[in-house]
């Protein structure tokens, strides 16, 4: 089992107030790693350092060592380039309100300066294949704007195009959080056959949802990852008594 991401020494501020405290973890490549802790742990600003996503916030910096493959995160590689290699999927879908369903979908490649029509078409196929959304949209892609699907389609649209631009790593930041039961079902359905080909690190509140998706689970507090483990002896046998306080719901 190889690692797809590798932190070191990862600490993060908001202006003078440190958000992430040492952090060092091994992420498994092809497989979902789920990220859990009580509101304001650290979970959010971990993954958006994973992409330097936390940099875009006015004064938010972030130190420390950060590799996916070969790439090192914080030293030398343009954040543009980390951006498509690693792609993310926000709590609320967020797709272009102006464009069509393969508009958005084709976004990122067109954004790259990607200008091959047919080999567009086979990836935004291939793409919405992926996000179990093609038998859905594929007679109207073109017409009907990606603002006019549902919650759980508009999510599903945004993993798509996430998908497009061909990321090693995919990061959910709570992505079933917003959407109904049966949408909820379909993404983490998806989230199974997509960590056959990528490395997926999701943030949930929901720890069903973790026991269900993740093989590995890191519990953040206070900014601190207190445990990291498979999945199974985080939930059953926990070897920090903050953990098994939290996931028995004495708090959080």
């Amino acid at each position: 089992m190889g690692v797809g991401i590798k932190v070191e020494h990862l600490n993060a501020w908001f202006g003078k107030t440190q958000a992430l405290h040492d952090i060092n973890i091994a992420i498994a490549s092809n497989h979902c790693t789920a990220v859990i802790g009580p509101s304001g742990c650290g979970k959010s600003t971990f993954v958006r350092c994973l992409n330097r996503m936390h940099e875009t916030i006015p004064d938010a910096k972030a130190a420390g060592k950060v590799e996916i493959g070969e790439m090192d995160v914080y030293n030398g590689t343009s954040a543009v380039s980390i951006r498509r290699r690693i792609g993310m999927v926000f709590q609320k879908p967020n797709p272009f309100p102006t464009m069509s369903i393969y508009d958005n979908v084709a976004s990122g490649l067109k954004l790259n300066g990607f200008r091959d029509r047919k080999r567009t078409d086979e990836i935004v196929e291939r793409s919405l294949k992926y996000a179990a959304l093609w038998e859905e949209v594929k007679d109207t892609m073109h017409k009907k704007s990606g603002a006019g699907l549902s919650g759980g389609q508009q999510q599903r649209l945004c993993i798509a195009r996430a998908l497009a631009v061909e990321p090693q790593v995919l990061l959910m930041d709570e992505p079933c959080s917003a959407l109904d039961p049966i949408s909820t079902g379909k993404i983490e359905e998806l989230i199974f056959q997509l960590k056959e080909k990528f490395t997926i690190v999701i943030v949930t509140h929901n720890m069903q949802q973790a026991s269900r998706v993740a093989e590995f689970t890191g519990f953040f507090l206070l900014g601190k990852l207190i445990e990291f483990d498979k999945t199974e002896k985080i939930f059953t046998t926990p070897s920090d008594k903050r953990t098994e306080d939290y996931i028995t719901g004495r708090f959080g």
